[in-house]
């Protein structure tokens, strides 16, 4: 499953300002490393002194020329940019300084400046004492697994000294914004939206999305209401686009008087999107909304990863293309987008890929096809409307602690008690246990960004879904 967990203990040494007060902090939570990146707790597992060792494993193995270096918008992202940064410039290695950027703005810009790799400094959608870094390969995608491997090995092996370079390298900054922004409209009929004149209500979390979602807007002729604009990282709700702690911002969008509401997540590479009443329709519908629109224009595979919903295959299938599933992570999504040269890809999670944009989720790509969807005909077609005619399904979720029951053989153990739990079911092992059966399926799986194993269930109402999950908690706590 290319997931390592490592648990470093390091006494606490008090935290950059966050909106969390310090005791609550689990500063001995373990330091979370894959193939693609790291995250952890600052000032905990997560140090600049990790970062660098992390970044140096990273670029050691890169051939010659400049790496990207982007961050999020937390309080202690420069702090990590700026050790980063100074470090591989001592190495000799030249530094492009992308500032404050959404994700996918970072994979865009390292392929524009024909860069040798990107890091990008975010913890995404986990809480505001977090941080991380993420790497992207020279394509400007996240780093594929086979690369990756090498970068943990070296990350893991003993320290060695490093031969110092003859001269420093060279440090300067590009913003992408821009050219993100003209790749995305590129996309759609820009010009239907802009006659439209729609308004809409932006809430970037006081993350990177301001940045591109702001002017991806106004390009399109939208008038924007914006929340949580300013990049400082002081989360007004918890950073991850759920239903739940979106709760208290939902009302706004219909006293804006806006047609639609859009959520990013610190990192902009996922999109949560509400109905002008303000209805959460959530982060599933984000993919398949795209899809429709995608493939309403233009025929082609289209790639899902194992946890998404069942809706976007059933409308692939109604277009008669394929629809590729892949394990899920935004690398195995890409590989498998590369592969069959799919139109469209992504995750549930709100992680639209466009591959005429960028091999990165985005959640710029995500705003900009639902509006093209919605303003489609000679008046607007109402967010409720469209949501209405996806295929309704409903998915419940649920999260397990490690321990030994869950943990290396304990874990084959308790997905062969799932199985024995759902006998009508057929069963896959791409990257967990799936199993599916006419009408819904389950999903039981490691986490590869956190100590836990998801459930995941999808039917045609809730309290069958819920249901499911419950009969599956059960089986792997027996």
């Amino acid at each position: 499953m290319n997931r390592f967990i490592l648990l470093i203990t390091v006494p606490a040494r008090g935290h950059p300002a966050t909106d969390a007060p310090s005791a609550e902090l689990p500063v001995n939570d373990p330091l979370i490393v894959s193939v693609s990146g790291l995250r952890g707790i600052v000032g905990g597992a997560l140090t600049p002194e990790v970062a660098v060792r992390y970044a140096r494993a990273f670029v050691d193995g890169l051939p010659p020329g400049p790496v990207v270096i982007g961050r999020d918008g937390r309080t202690h992202g420069m702090m990590f940019a700026t050790a980063i940064g100074d470090a591989l410039l001592a190495d000799g290695r030249d530094v492009i300084d992308g500032g404050v950027a959404a994700t996918p703005t970072v994979g865009i810009l390292v392929r524009q400046e024909r860069a040798a790799g990107g890091i990008q400094i975010s913890a995404s959608h986990n809480p505001a004492p977090y941080n991380g870094l993420k790497l992207f390969a020279a394509e400007g995608r996240v780093l594929p697994a086979a690369a990756g491997k090498p970068v943990l090995e070296r990350f893991e092996s003993v320290a060695r000294e490093r031969l110092k370079a003859r001269e420093p390298g060279r440090r300067r900054t590009v913003d992408g914004t821009a050219a993100h922004v003209d790749l995305v409209v590129a996309t759609v009929d820009a010009a239907a939206i802009r006659r439209q004149k729609l308004k809409v209500w932006l809430d970037s979390g006081h993350g990177a999305g301001s940045r591109v979602g702001v002017p991806l807007l106004e390009a399109l002729g939208c008038e924007v209401v914006v929340e949580g604009g300013e990049p400082d990282g002081r989360f007004e709700h918890p950073p991850e686009p759920t239903a739940s702690n979106l709760a208290g911002m939902l009302p706004r969008i219909r006293a804006a008087g806006a047609a639609v509401g859009f959520f990013q997540d610190p990192d902009a590479d996922r999109l949560a999107i509400a109905t002008a009443d303000g209805r959460y329709i959530g982060e599933e519908a984000t993919l398949a909304l795209v899809v429709e629109n995608v493939l309403s224009r233009t025929t082609g595979p289209v790639v899902i990863n194992c946890s998404t919903s069942g809706m976007t295959a059933r409308i692939a299938e109604r277009y008669g293309v394929a629809c590729q599933v892949s394990a899920v992570g935004e690398a195995n999504v890409v590989d498998a987008m590369l592969a069959c040269r799919a139109v469209i890809g992504g995750e549930g999670n709100g992680g639209v890929i466009d591959p005429r944009v960028v091999l990165v989720r985005d959640s710029a790509v995500a705003m900009a096809q639902v509006l093209d969807l919605i303003c489609r005909g000679d008046s607007p077609t109402s967010l409720e409307h469209l949501a209405r005619s996806l295929p309704q399904l409903v998915m419940e979720k649920a999260k397990v602690d490690l321990d030994a029951k869950t943990t290396g053989p304990g874990l084959v153990t308790a997905l062969a008690r799932v199985a024995a739990a759902f006998p009508e079911a057929v069963a896959d092992h791409l990257d967990g246990l799936r199993l599916d059966w006419p009408g819904g399926w389950l999903l039981v799986r490691a986490s590869n960004t956190e100590p836990i194993v998801r459930i995941v269930a999808e039917e045609r109402d809730a309290a069958t879904a819920q249901a499911c999950i419950d009969k599956a908690r059960r089986a792997i706590t027996a």
